[in-house]
This record gives C-alpha cells, structure tokens and sequence, in this order.
C-alpha cells in the first residue's frame, strides 16, 4: 500500500513539473512574438519619421530657392 502511495505522489509531483515547463514555455513564446511585433512597430516608425525628415528638407530646399 505504501508503494503504491510513493507512486502515485512521484507521478503528482512530475506531472505539476511537466505542467510548469509547459507553462513557461508558453510564456516564452508569447514573450518572442511581442518583441518581434515591437521590432516591426520601430521600423514602421523609423520609416515615418525618415520620411518626415526629409518633407522636412525638401520644403526648406523649396523655400531657400523661392527666397533668392
């Protein structure tokens, strides 16, 4: 009988551990995909920003040959 309760607590105790692996590998991977959509959203705002800059000078360009 004691055997069979050793058991049976040795098979609780390593599924709660496959379950807490399982868990954070899941966590990990959630992790990994904001970080590549955070990745995405910098280079969509690096691309903006780049091309206001250069509205930005070619407006100033503009207005330097309109004054002369």
């Amino acid at each position: 009988m004691r055997k069979i309760l050793c058991a049976l607590v040795a098979f609780g105790l390593a599924g709660c551990g496959a379950e807490v692996a399982t868990t954070a590998a899941t966590g990990a991977a959630i992790k990994k995909q904001e970080i590549e959509a955070g990745k995405q959203m910098k280079e969509v705002a690096d691309k903006k920003i780049d091309a206001a800059t250069q509205a930005i000078q070619q407006r100033a360009e503009e207005q330097g040959k309109a004054d002369k």
